[in-house]
């Protein structure tokens, strides 16, 4: 697994108990940009980016067969690590790739 360049993003990896905290905490904007609610909400995998801070790019199972990928940008220590949901993609499927958004 690589790490990412600036500007690049890594390899896709598995999730992490990390990982899956970090969803945890954003499930809420997430689901107001997904206009749905979600009782399954299981990060299977990620990919990260180094930008002015770190994009996560999430692959998160929510029932069924659905999926949802979304973004999270994570602010730099010095801008307070603030995070925020930038990008929530819907109807997702196990197979499909996490791309830019």
């Amino acid at each position: 697994m690589s790490e990412p360049k600036c500007g690049g993003t890594s390899s896709e990896k598995s999730a992490t108990q990390e990982l899956q905290q970090l969803a945890d905490s954003m499930k809420p904007k997430i689901e107001e940009a997904a206009k749905k609610t979600f009782d399954v909400f299981v990060v299977k995998s990620y990919k990260t980016q180094v930008v002015a801070g770190i994009n996560y790019f999430i692959k998160i199972h929510v029932g069924g067969d659905d999926y949802v990928h979304a973004k999270v940008n994570e602010a730099l220590p010095c801008n307070g690590s603030a995070r925020k949901v930038t990008g929530v993609k819907i109807n997702k499927l196990h197979h499909d790739e996490l791309t830019y958004f």
